[in-house]
């Protein structure tokens, strides 16, 4: 080696002796938020182990960054985080911390004209709505009020950079609250979108514990498409039978299905005694006469003729998929699960539990008419009448009603037209493109099965059932008798007809895990199969926590080796949640980037209870400090942070 190499190498080899640290990094900001978006940040660059949140976010704090090896980062790493400290602190500087007290407690209310008990937020019902932009930190001080169970709450949509502990799932990311407990929510909504909350401790959505969250671009930043005002249509299902009534039975042997909703909800009001289109029906239900003032009187969408209206529609319902159209107007598809989608027209869309759109609405008909707002069920022989509210032009009164028959929903085993519109979604031009590759693929089989005579619905002959200490505590603490140490399959036997009944329908429960090496890409094929009953297959909308992913495609029958080949990897959209069809199969492709632990689950209400889910676990060593409030149960419960 010539001296002036030596002399190279020497100073290269002192300069990464200096940068191999193992110390605390102090990093001053300035907000809440920034702290959690740059821990995110920095989680997922080379050889970081952790960074924890910071102690008092509500004001300028300190973090630290443990055990950083800086001589690993090259210089793409390096100007990455620049890149993405400048954009940070840009963002932050326009960002705001909103924040809420908010009271869970059931109450009386009648939804659908039927007075029952529903479970309501500071009085209201549906919870009251969040509205934030881009960049801004969401404070909910959670005050459990039900006396008797616990209570928990999942921002749908909202990735949890930075806070796995604040993804509201009972047993996975957090203790449920307690009776009489409070609990601080805290967390960023990092990107604009369409979004929503509910209950996710038992089956408390099926209750009525839910709401939209709204988040608006940031402060200089605009959508790719023009508006000229916009409503918020949060639709569910209802039923008279109380959530525990419901859960009994599902857990009985004999089995009790819960039974078609008594009525389909708009923004939580619908009749069941009556129909606002009664003269149009050829069922004996009588004509709805409002005085105004009633809480299930339809909520009137009032517009103002030749404008462009933007429809935020999200659902929440516990079992319904469901189509929406608008007489006499076409929509016009604009985002999907918070993310852009290339804009198509359409006159009706399906919309399936744990889904949201945006849509665009030009009122461009007779301003002297009103129209119809419809939903009905689809995906299941519907035993519950459709949904209705009125577009109302600014020129006529609201209490004209419409003099032609609603939309007719589209029949509900009609899966082709179900298809045609799913197909229909691609990714706006500059979105995000998936990986080319994968590092690993997860087949999923859901099957429909029995437990020692009970009916349980499960993923690769496993059902799952959630243990006592949460998955986040145990695995970070090494807690390894607080849940099964065996991890599922990844795939189920080739040779299993997903057309016929299983021949062997007794299957097996467990709590384990998929752990997935961190900043991987992960395939997961979603393989529907026949139910319990011949020629039954049902549609299920399964929901990712923590992140999204591109949806490559959708096929018939088995997946085989080779239908990777007809895989969209040019614009799939991006999703939190994707159906399959009855005897299909989906193909999701997903980074995990996300240090947590996060469900992927069925969000049909009674689907989850029965055990169609499973859990995904990554780079927990890497998630910092968690709120101990967090983790005051089980195996957990004496831990300190």
């Amino acid at each position: 080696m010539t001296a002036l190499a030596y002399k190279y190498h020497s100073q290269r080899a002192r300069k990464r002796k200096k940068a191999k640290l193992n110390f605390k990094a102090l990093v001053s900001t300035g907000t809440a938020s920034l702290n959690l978006a740059l821990a995110s940040v920095i989680n997922r660059l080379p050889n970081t182990t952790s960074i924890s949140h910071p102690k008092s976010p509500r004001h300028p704090s300190w973090f630290y960054i443990q055990n950083m090896d800086c001589k690993s980062w090259g210089s793409r790493d390096i100007v990455f985080l620049c890149i993405i400290v400048l954009s940070l602190i840009h963002v932050s500087l326009g960002a705001k911390v909103r924040h809420f007290k908010w009271e869970v407690e059931y109450m009386y209310g009648a939804p659908d004209c039927q007075e029952h008990v529903v479970m309501g937020i500071n009085g209201q019902f549906p919870g009251p709505t969040i509205r934030a932009k881009a960049g801004d930190t969401i404070v909910v001080d959670l005050t459990n009020k039900l006396h008797t169970e616990g209570v928990v709450i999942h921002w749908h949509g909202i990735r949890q950079l930075g806070t796995p502990w604040a993804d509201g799932t009972a047993s996975i990311s957090q203790c449920a609250i307690n009776p009489g407990e409070t609990f601080e929510y805290r967390f960023k909504v990092d990107r604009p979108g369409t979004y929503f909350y509910h209950g996710h401790y038992g089956m408390q959505r099926s209750a009525g514990l839910y709401g939209s969250l709204i988040v608006d671009m940031a402060d200089g930043e605009k959508e790719p498409f023009h508006y000229d005002a916009e409503f918020n249509l949060l639709l569910s299902d209802w039923w008279h039978k109380s959530v525990h009534e419901q859960e009994v039975g599902l857990s009985s042997n004999p089995f009790r299905w819960i039974g078609e909703p008594q009525s389909l909800l708009i923004n939580g009001r619908g009749q069941y005694n009556c129909s606002l289109a009664a003269k149009f029906s050829n069922s004996s239900i009588s004509q709805c006469k409002f005085k105004g003032n009633e809480k299930c009187a339809p909520q009137v969408l009032k517009v103002r003729p030749n404008k462009t209206y933007r429809l935020r529609i999200a659902s929440t319902t516990a079992l319904a998929s469901l189509n929406l159209a608008i007489k006499g107007h076409k929509m016009v598809v604009v985002e999907a699960d918070g993310n852009h989608v290339q804009p198509f027209a359409v006159n009706d869309l399906d919309i399936y539990s744990g889904e949201s759109y945006s849509v665009l609405l030009k009122t461009d008909q007779n301003p002297y008419k009103n129209y119809w707002v419809s939903i009905g069920v689809r995906g299941r022989d519907p035993k519950t009448n459709q949904a209705l509210t009125l577009l109302s032009y600014s020129a006529t009164p609201a209490s004209k009603l419409p003099t032609t028959q609603p939309p007719v929903t589209p029949r509900w085993d009609d899966y082709n037209h179900s298809k045609a519109f799913t197909k229909s979604i691609y990714a706006l031009m500059g979105s995000p493109q998936p990986p080319k590759t994968y590092d690993r693929r997860i087949i999923l089989l859901n099957t429909q099965n029995r437990l020692n005579g009970f009916v349980k619905w499960a993923i690769n002959n496993v059902s799952l059932v959630l243990p006592s200490t949460p998955y986040l505590g145990s695995i970070k603490f090494g807690l390894n008798n607080a849940f099964d140490q065996k991890s599922p399959p990844d795939n189920y036997d080739s040779s299993y007809d997903i057309m016929k009944p299983a021949p062997n329908q007794n299957t097996t429960q467990g709590s384990g895990v998929y752990s997935i090496t961190l900043n991987t890409t992960v395939d997961v094929i979603l393989q529907n199969a026949n139910a319990l009953a011949k020629d039954v297959s049902e549609i299920h909308p399964w929901h990712l926590h923590g992140h999204d992913f591109w949806v490559l495609g959708y096929g018939e029958g088995k997946f085989k080796d080779g239908d990777e080949k007809t895989f969209n990897l040019k614009n799939p959209p991006l999703r939190n949640t994707a159906v399959i069809f009855p005897f299909g199969w989906t193909a999701l492709r997903f980074v995990a980037d996300n240090p947590g632990v996060w469900a992927f689950h069925c969000h049909i209400e009674p689907h989850l209870h029965m055990g169609m889910g499973v859990i995904f676990a990554q780079g927990v060593h890497r998630v910092g400090q968690i709120p101990k409030e967090a983790l005051a149960c089980g195996l957990t419960g004496n831990k300190q942070n």
